[in-house]
Parts: structure tokens; sequence; C-alpha cells
């Protein structure tokens, strides 16, 4: 009888430990969390009620030229958002805004990062002057590229164009989406190669050591080793790069004015156009929120990828 109770005993004695450990562990996380709490409450308070604000505006048919007809609709605005052929235009050109840039500067910022990665002379002063793009201001670089370099009349690229009997072409009106694409390849690029220059010094020089003594050439060392240690860093520029590129609006706004008519607008641009020129509140949030959930969509994909690359690696 004596060892029932004894085992009795022990066994409330274990749960009652035990309660005390998830207690004491519980009052340890939240220890740790309550610095954290006023950045998560303003983060909330900046971010997500602005959002839900969105939402409920996206449901009603707000204009604010006829402010008697706010009424609420549903879902009407985005039916009426998906059978827009100009919103379709533009996400389109979203689309191949984001992927052209990142493509074409994550392609550019890998050559100059394998070029800047050699030991030369001023190779500190070369460094340097291909991350100022970087830091430009996107409003300073749209000018620079839109009146010194693609003016019709003055620019740089039409001088020496004209310098081989090329007559001057009007780039921001004929080409307008590319005319985009070159200043924003030329901002992005170095970034890109600041990332890959991060990887290509992070990598183990004794595996490219050995990859020589087992005479592998420069291609096959830069397929088999250099490239795959690249990984996660051209994956880490790809999204971060997208995230940022498909919220262009000042090289937009500033070289082509989503012009000629809306050829070159791409969402953000038209969220503007309908909120603050057509002053319709109701369509503009709906495309917002739109644009928000395909990009969290995005994101959330190409950030498993990338941590599941980490987790293979380690």
């Amino acid at each position: 009888m004596s060892t029932l109770v004894d085992k009795h005993n022990s066994k409330q004695l274990k749960q009652r430990t035990e309660r005390n450990e998830r207690g004491m562990s519980k009052a340890e996380g939240w220890r740790r969390r309550g610095p954290l709490l006023p950045a998560l409450l303003f983060t909330i308070l900046v971010t997500q009620l602005p959002f839900l604000f969105t939402i409920w505006y996206s449901m009603r048919s707000w204009n604010l030229l006829r402010p008697e007809g706010d009424i609420f609709v549903g879902l009407s605005n985005y039916l009426a958002i998906f059978a827009d052929s100009t919103f379709r235009g533009a996400a389109f050109n979203s689309i191949l805004i984001t992927l052209g840039c990142v493509f074409a500067a994550m392609l550019l910022g890998t050559g100059f990062a394998l070029l800047l990665d050699r030991s030369f002379r001023g190779r500190g002063l070369a460094r340097t002057l291909f991350i100022t793009p970087f830091l430009i201001m996107p409003v300073a670089g749209a000018t620079l590229w839109s009146v010194s370099m693609l003016s019709p009349s003055f620019g740089l690229v039409n001088w020496l164009l004209g310098l081989v009997g090329i007559p001057a072409v009007e780039w921001t009106s004929s080409y307008p989406v590319l005319s985009i694409l070159i200043a924003l390849v030329w901002q992005w690029t170095p970034f890109m190669m600041l990332l890959v220059l991060a990887g290509l010094q992070a990598q183990p020089k004794d595996v490219l050591e050995a990859a020589q003594m087992d005479g592998a050439n420069w291609g096959k060392t830069f397929i088999s080793v250099t490239l795959p240690q690249l990984r996660r860093y051209i994956e880490l520029g790809v999204l971060l790069g997208a995230i940022y590129v498909v919220n262009t609006f000042d090289q937009i706004y500033l070289m082509t004015a989503g012009g000629p008519g809306t050829a070159s607008a791409n969402l953000p641009f038209y969220i503007y156009q309908r909120a603050f020129l057509g002053f319709d509140i109701g369509q503009a949030a709906a495309m917002g929120v739109i644009v928000v959930i395909a990009t969290i969509i995005i994101a959330t994909f190409a950030l498993r990828l990338i941590f599941r690359s980490f987790e293979t690696e380690d």
C-alpha cells in the first residue's frame, strides 16, 4: 500500500514540477519578448491598420468628385479592375520591368563582381565608382537619364549614335519601357554586384586551389564550384531586387509619365493615376490590395526557396 502511495506522490510531484517548468519557460519567453512588444505594436499600427482601411475602401464606390456616391459595393471594384484592359497592361509592364531589370542587373552584377574580385591596382577606387549609381537618389538618376543621356536634342546616347551616322532617337517616346529598364538596370547593377562580390569573397580558397590542381579550367571551376556557392546570394539579390523594382514609381513618373498614353505605366503608377488624377479611391484601393497580396505570395515562395537552400547547405 505504501508503495502505491509513494508512486502516486512521485507522479504528482513530477506533474507539479513539469507545470512549474512550463510556467517558468513561458515567463522567460515573455520576459524576452517584452522589450520587442512596443516595436511590434508600432509595426501593427503603421502597417496593418492602414492595410485594413485600404481593404475597407476597396469595397466602397468612393470617388472624390462624387462624395454623395460613397456606398458599399462589396467585390464590384475587384471585378471591374480585372475587366480593365489598362490594368492588365500595367500588370504586364510591372512583370516585364521587374523581370527584365532583375535579370539584366544580376547578369551584369555577376560579371562586374568577378572582375572586381581579382587583385589589381586601383581596385578600391573601381569598386567605389561601380557602387556610385546605387547611392544616387532615384529622382536624380531618372533625371540624369532622361535629360543628359536619352534626350533627343542633346543627350549623350544620341550624340554617340550621330558619330556613326545613326539619326537621333526619341527614346522615352519611341521606346519608353526600354528607357525605364536602362535607368533601372544602371541603378540596381551595383546592388547585385555587392551581393555577388560578398559571396565570392566568402568562398573557401582551398576549394578553388583543389579544383585547379585537379586540372579544371576557369569555366568548369565557375560552373561546378563558384556558382553553387553563389546560389544563396543570387537568390537573395533576386528576391530583394524584385520586391523593390516592382514598386518603381520615380523613373516612370519623371521619364515617361506612364506614356505614351499608358504604354509604360506599371501598377504603382496606374494606382497613382486612378487615386490622384481620377480621384477614384475605391478602385485605387482595390488595386493596392491586389498588388500587396501578389507581392506577399511571391515573396513567401521566394523566402521558402532561400531558407531551403540554407538548410540544405547546412
